[in-house]
């Protein structure tokens, strides 16, 4: 999903969204009344008052609860189907001295879920221990290899973390060899809810749980939380792994609103003050997260490094760092997955070249709604990545394949803004071996033979479905501001909106009738940005546009022009000035 607006460097091009025409969809102003009511009764200014009632933000209470996140606004973790259940069993496996086993994908999801449930129990329980499955001879989901290994262990009870929904036939196999599962899932649910013990996922159609939007790590946490209640544990103890809930939120792009929104929130205070040993070592060793880290950092920086692990090497080694309670232990860890992560940039780097040549030689290949490639070359633990390059390039849904085991190929797909990929890869379930996903990421595997057959498929469904608005990439605006509305208050209001991602996205505004100050001009070793000096009216400010010295005709006529931007802080000689981070650039 194209989450946060960027550029990607491969070799000696860059590849900007930047470059692409782009459409600017302005939202309406809200009720006139009820904006002007809010601005007065926050003493706010009615441009921010209007950001809030774009989030149903209209009353000072829902305000207050914004802007002030508290921890006593969780809900109950009983109000989830199962709950009950869940933690009866969990209670009478430590009882009963029996074998647990935490289980969960090899993602920053898994990871960081099966971290915080390990963690979290083992200071209540002994005979514990956990599995992430090998993302090459394994595969995404529950495996058989797993449930075999805890049978070997004498494991009479898994609880598997963002994952599990779907998976039927492996939970019937674990019943057959005596072992019961507590599955904790948020992915959408299948016709038919696999036979386990307990099943925890509020996307399930009969559970009443009033926020549907949790990340993997967050549906564990609600276990944890529950089962704290049962056992009259201090709540703080749970809160103590927040900033490992934060992780997963940010980069599992799940909604950072109601119940997320307090978890990210006290999370990052966590990883800023007082992160968990392995969260600590990593941001130790990795020079790009030095400062504080926002949850834009957590999607381009932190995330991707847990996720190296599992992409080259093995998913355990971020487990193993993350739950790590020695520093030393934790760096020499860090150290390691940050190496990982470099051999998997330059690898990604090369496949995403790899993969731009052969479209950019193919006439045909151009010109389709859809990009799908396959290489049996390629490798899988990075295939995700490319996908999300090239849609960033050619902004149209995009699959990523290569060879999965003897006669299957197995791919990455992404999608863009408002077009459900996920319903596009069912339309050709008939030809695939098995998929799952959501609306803007999935991921499938079918034969080799039926790799011609998908690809026109999904071309032909895409092409009759996907409309040429959404060909485009879309800037969503949130309002239309004069420059002179921009100041250290204005400024200081709108970091309160943060954290900000999915469906609480940093604002975006337009400033119409814009015109250089006299003092614009192109930067950058390669000549590829414009420093910006904005004047409207009485009021000049200043502006970064990266990737936009194309639009520099446009400045220099000294006619004025349309700027979309959003705002933040430039720091450059210890001295700190609001800056425009133009998005983009249009003259009428």
């Amino acid at each position: 999903m194209l989450f946060f607006e960027k550029h990607v460097r491969t070799s000696n091009l860059y590849i900007y969204f930047a470059f692409m025409e782009k459409n600017w969809i302005i939202k309406p102003p809200c009720n006139t009344e009820t904006v002007q009511n809010l601005a007065e009764e926050l003493g706010i200014s009615k441009s921010l008052a209007n950001l809030l009632v774009h989030r149903n933000i209209t009353t000072f209470a829902q305000a207050k609860s914004f802007f002030r996140p508290s921890l006593n606004d969780l809900h109950d973790p009983f109000l989830m189907k199962g709950m009950n259940k869940a933690v009866n069993r969990l209670n009478t496996a430590i009882k009963n001295s029996e074998k647990i086993l935490i289980y969960g994908d090899y993602d920053v999801d898994g990871t960081t879920s099966v971290a915080l449930v390990y963690s979290y129990l083992s200071k209540y329980h002994g005979l514990i221990d956990y599995y992430v499955p090998d993302r090459y001879e394994e595969g995404y989901g529950i495996s058989y290899k797993s449930i075999d290994y805890a049978n070997e262990k004498n494991c009479t009870l898994i609880i598997a973390l963002d994952c599990g929904i779907k998976a039927n036939d492996k939970i019937d196999y674990a019943t057959s060899k005596g072992i019961d599962y507590i599955i904790c899932d948020h992915h959408l649910p299948g016709k038919e809810i696999p036979k386990a013990i307990a099943v925890l996922d509020p996307k399930q159609e009969d559970c009443n749980y009033p926020y549907k939007g949790l990340s993997g790590c967050g549906v564990g946490f609600k276990l944890m939380q529950a089962f704290s209640v049962v056992n009259n544990i201090p709540s703080t103890e749970i809160y103590d792994f927040l900033d490992l809930v934060a992780i997963s939120i940010a980069s599992d792009i799940v909604p950072i609103t109601g119940e997320n929104r307090v978890l990210a929130y006290y999370g990052l205070k966590k990883l800023n003050t007082n992160a968990t040993q392995g969260v600590r070592a990593l941001r130790d060793v990795s020079d790009s997260l030095k400062t504080e880290i926002t949850i834009s950092d957590i999607v381009f920086k932190l995330g991707p490094r847990i996720n190296a692990a599992g992409r080259i090497d093995t998913a355990k080694n971020a487990v193993a760092l993350l739950v790590t309670k020695n520093y030393t232990d934790a760096e020499n860890l860090a150290k390691k997955i940050n190496a990982i992560n470099i051999e998997r940039q330059e690898i990604d780097h090369n496949i995403t070249i790899e993969a731009l040549n052969l479209i950019e030689s193919s006439e045909e290949l151009k010109h389709k709604k859809t990009t799908v490639l396959y290489n049996h070359n390629w490798s899988k633990g990075v295939i995700g990545i490319v996908a999300s390059r090239l849609t960033e390039h050619y902004y149209r849904p995009t699959i990523i394949l290569t060879k999965s085991g003897e006669g299957l190929i197995s791919g990455s797909a992404r999608s863009v803004i408002g077009y459900n990929l996920y319903e596009a890869i069912d339309s050709c379930s008939h030809l695939l071996e098995g998929f799952g996903g959501h609306m803007y990421a999935a991921g499938l595997t079918f034969k080799e033979e039926n790799l011609e057959k998908f690809t026109d498929c999904f071309e032909n469904y895409v092409a009759k479905t996907i409309t040429e608005e959404q060909l485009s990439p879309q800037i969503i605006i949130d309002g239309i501001i004069k420059l002179s509305e921009i100041d250290d208050k204005f400024y200081k209001i709108l970091n309160q909106f943060a954290p900000f991602g999915p469906e609480n996205m940093t604002p975006v505004f337009v400033s119409r009738d814009v015109v250089d100050s006299g003092s614009s001009k192109i930067v950058g070793k390669d000549n590829s940005h414009l420093k910006l000096s904005l004047k409207q009216e009485n009021t000049i400010l200043n502006g970064i546009a990266f990737g936009m010295a194309n639009k520099y005709e446009i400045i220099q006529q000294k006619e004025p022009f349309d700027v979309c931007f959003n705002i933040d802080e430039n720091n450059f000689m210890n001295r700190t000035s609001l800056q425009l981070s133009i998005r983009d650039i249009k003259k009428d």
